[in-house]
């Protein structure tokens, strides 16, 4: 029987990462691409939408303490994914890291799991993309039909009259053409996002610059939510936010808020993703991945520290002042002579969602680059075009899929899901690093993430223990769902994966161990 956790020798990646020429990726991103891309994933709608979530149901005007301690959190894993991409430059993420650390099986399962991350990440975007596109006509005194911006599956009154949705038009064109791009080259896909990444940051930075002035210290105090602190009542005298558990006031509101914008930081890990296409990996990588984290860190806290500034944290707890029409709420009550603002913020997430829907399509098309590369996708999926050595032909397949959920099934029904692959692929990359500080405590490391020896693997465990946390606290239906993809992967796997393994046919040679230990001493 074949061996189903058979690992993929270091050497082989190695050999693999340092490949060029036909067949290879083309290296044309620096470190300021990277830094770009990581921003472009993780500065999305989450800190629009987010940073009041938190500030309402948790933390108060401490919201800036919760970004800290998710960052935090991040930070763990991203140490993890930094060692990692260093040490194997090569497409494929956690992925690649699960198949020489723990074996094929559970690279698959991690591979899989990151389809809802990327794939589904990305359709899911989209719809809000659409959304988001008919707030911004609506200013400009127009819109898309209902019919023709919602799923089939979608019906609501407008005007009096019911509406049933036909097609998701903006969701499918956006898929279209940032796959377009990304077909066209890695390169000018970057320069777009970075060009995406400068606007959306530039009104980020205008909103904390003008809001600063109309910041009154009185919505700043107390900073944490009491324990006694009143309920929030609706018009109609109905209880809609209490405080009354652990992890609604004080410092267990401080967890329970990071809990909440922990998913506004998603996203950095698909820098990693990028790796074999980066001129200098073992420097840029970790520069990527922990610039990208930090950037988004301080802006979060000082968007946070802003909004809570300008509007009392209470007014967010009333779901017409909260979620999405926070920010615009606060310019519009609070910030008179600014209302263009709020205008400039639906662009600003317009923007944040299209370098994100970016950004998800290359992770996934990497990933599927790795996995098909080693056997366990159809061959398509590792086909580079002739011209512009792009994965042209996996990006057309997810145009296809993507799309396709894309413009007929409505963006709820994904849910956390997204959220769950995220966290399963941090869990174990950081159960990966200490296993390899332990298996190959001699392989050069370019980047070392602090505290992480064989003996005192203190920043792996913290990675798993926190995003396994994580994990748990999500809805038991977003778990049931998860659960049953994960299932449907295992089918496949035992179907087609481990029939077409080249490791499991022999087509991949193994080295022997000497064999092995003189190349990574060579490189």
């Amino acid at each position: 029987m074949a061996n189903i956790f058979a690992k993929k020798p270091l050497a082989v990646l190695l050999g693999e990462a340092n490949a060029s020429g036909e067949g290879a990726l083309k290296r044309t991103l620096g470190a300021a691409n990277l830094v770009a891309l990581g921003v472009g994933a993780i500065i999305g709608a989450g800190l629009f939408v987010r940073t009041a979530a938190a500030a309402a149901q948790a933390s108060g005007p401490g919201v800036t303490l919760a970004f800290i301690v998710a960052a935090i959190g991040c930070a763990f894993a991203g140490l993890c994914y930094a060692e990692f991409a260093a040490m194997i430059p090569i497409a494929g993420s956690a992925y690649t890291y699960a198949y020489t650390t723990m074996g094929e099986f559970v690279a698959w399962v991690i591979g899989w799991a990151l389809i809802m991350e990327y794939a589904l990440g990305a359709a899911t975007v989209s719809i809000a993309w659409s959304e988001y596109l008919n707030k911004l006509l609506a200013v400009f005194g127009t819109s898309i039909p209902y019919e023709w911006s919602h799923s089939p599956f979608e019906s609501a009154a407008v005007n009096g009259v019911m509406h049933t949705g036909v097609l998701n038009l903006p969701a499918l064109f956006i898929i279209i053409m940032l796959s377009l791009l990304l077909i066209k080259g890695t390169q000018e896909s970057a320069t777009f996002n970075a060009i995406i990444v400068v606007v959306k940051v530039a009104i980020v930075l205008v909103f904390i610059a003008v809001g600063w002035q109309f910041i009154n210290p009185a919505n700043h105090t107390p900073y944490l939510i009491p324990d006694n602190a009143e309920p929030v009542k609706n018009a109609a005298g109905e209880v809609v936010r209490s405080y009354e558990a652990w992890n609604k006031h004080g410092w267990g509101g401080i967890l329970g808020g990071a809990a909440i914008v922990f998913f506004a930081f998603i996203g950095f890990d698909a820098v990693s993703t990028a790796a074999q296409e980066a001129k200098n990996p073992k420097r840029d990588m970790p520069i990527g991945i922990l610039g990208s984290l930090a950037v988004c860190t301080v802006l979060y806290i000082l968007f946070g520290h802003v909004l809570t500034g300008v509007a009392n944290w209470r007014e967010f707890a009333d779901p017409a002042k909260g979620g999405e029409a926070s920010v615009a709420y606060a310019i519009k009550e609070h910030m008179p002579g600014y209302e263009w603002l709020s205008t400039a913020v639906v662009v600003a997430i317009l923007a944040g969602f299209s370098s994100v829907i970016l950004v998800m399509l290359m992770g996934q098309s990497r990933v599927f680059f790795s996995m098909a590369k080693d056997g366990l996708m159809p061959k398509a999926f590792s086909e580079l075009h002739p011209k512009f050595h792009t994965p042209y032909k996996s990006n057309l397949i997810l145009l296809v899929f993507v799309g396709a959920f894309a413009a007929f099934v409505p963006g709820s029904l994904a849910g956390d899901l997204t959220s769950f692959g995220t966290l399963l692929a941090f869990v174990l990359v950081s159960i990966g690093v200490w296993i390899m500080r332990r298996s190959d405590p001699d392989q050069p490391r370019p980047f070392r993430s602090p505290l992480s020896s064989a003996s005192f693997p203190l920043v792996p465990i913290l990675g798993a223990l926190i995003c396994l946390a994580m994990i748990l606290a999500l809805d038991s239906n977003t778990l049931k769902l998860a659960l049953g993809w994960m299932l449907l992967g295992f089918i496949v796997y035992f179907i087609y994966g481990r029939q077409n393994s080249k490791l499991q046919q022999g087509i991949v040679v193994v080295p022997t161990e000497l064999e092995e230990q003189a190349f990574i001493e060579q490189k």
